[in-house]
């Protein structure tokens, strides 16, 4: 299973390229080099400052590899603002614009995907939904969705009697499986794409300033538990990177691993030459230990 189709009927990449924390000056390779070795999902953000590279190295890929626009499955950001850290919340009217500004940015004529980056303000979230709504009706956007929403956030969606999201992307790994959110985004034809997929290796964000809130705290808890994914990784033949992304995929979420080392991006892609086992997805289901190390989800069901 190489993508999973969307509520639209798009088909989306199950291996995905993350681009988060790669500098604008750096990223274009990094993407032409991810698109050459197989990738066809690249995600980005408004908020990663590295739209022009981004689509930099698309154009570059598709240049070298003749490869159409068409092949290719492109998502960004929206940054919704958040008036607690100063910042003004878009409305309906400046989310429209913010896309705009993207695909000026990435040299697009459309997204694949755009996303709502997080829900911050509750007084704000369907003003900016109402603008994606807008954006896809023009095909600027060919599916819309969220990241990092809990059921509360959705259902708030679901209320409005606006078109529901197709997509919600979330922080999943076998430290963070989120078994309730995952059971109620399946129930309503919403796929979850899975990000930091890789947090429970130790080389997870290891570069200075990288590191999350809760990485220190996690990493220490996981040193008794990496034992397992070694086993793996030994027993298939593989990384320990790549058992994880497999995890992923045979739970049907699309991942965007990142990486700026061309060998890691290289193995990372071989993620459809295996299976995990029954005994081993079973041993990983027992390793969850709630909420995840990127962001801070709290009660999927409350609304904040």
């Amino acid at each position: 299973m190489n993508t999973r189709t969307l509520a639209t009927g798009a088909e989306i990449p199950c291996l995905g390229f993350g681009t988060y924390l790669i500098a604008d000056d750096e990223v274009a390779g990094v993407v032409s080099e991810a698109i050459r070795a197989g990738y066809r999902h690249i995600d980005t953000a408004e908020a990663y400052q590295n739209e022009s590279g981004v689509g930099a190295g698309i154009r570059q890929a598709l240049a070298s590899e003749g490869l159409t626009r068409g092949e290719l499955f492109v998502t960004t950001k929206l940054w919704p603002g958040n008036p607690a850290w100063g910042q003004p919340a878009k409305t309906t009217e400046t989310t429209v614009a913010s896309l705009h500004e993207s695909l000026e940015r990435l040299g697009l004529d459309y997204v694949d995907l755009y996303l709502i980056h997080a829900p911050f303000d509750p007084g704000d979230r369907l003003a900016q939904w109402r603008g994606l709504v807008e954006l896809h009706r023009h095909g600027k956007a060919r599916s819309i969705g969220v990241s990092n929403f809990s059921i509360g956030h959705i259902e708030e969606l679901k209320a409005s009697g606006l078109p529901m999201p197709v997509v919600n992307e979330i922080e999943l790994h076998p430290w963070s499986q989120k078994p309730e959110l995952v059971r109620y985004l399946n129930d309503n034809a919403i796929t979850p794409v899975a990000y930091s997929s890789l947090v429970p290796l130790s080389t997870w964000r290891s570069a200075e300033g990288q590191a999350s809130a809760k990485t220190d705290q996690m990493r220490a808890e996981g040193e008794r538990s990496e034992g397992p994914f070694k086993v793996m990784a030994t027993k298939y033949g593989v990384s320990e990177a790549q058992v994880l992304l497999r995890w992923a995929i045979q739970k049907g979420y699309p991942v965007i691993p990142k990486s700026t080392n061309p060998d890691r991006i290289r193995t990372n892609a071989d993620i459809f030459s295996f299976s995990l086992d029954d005994e081993d997805m079973a041993t990983i289901e027992k390793m969850d230990r709630g909420d995840g190390v990127a962001w801070e989800m709290g009660d999927p069901t409350k609304v904040v």
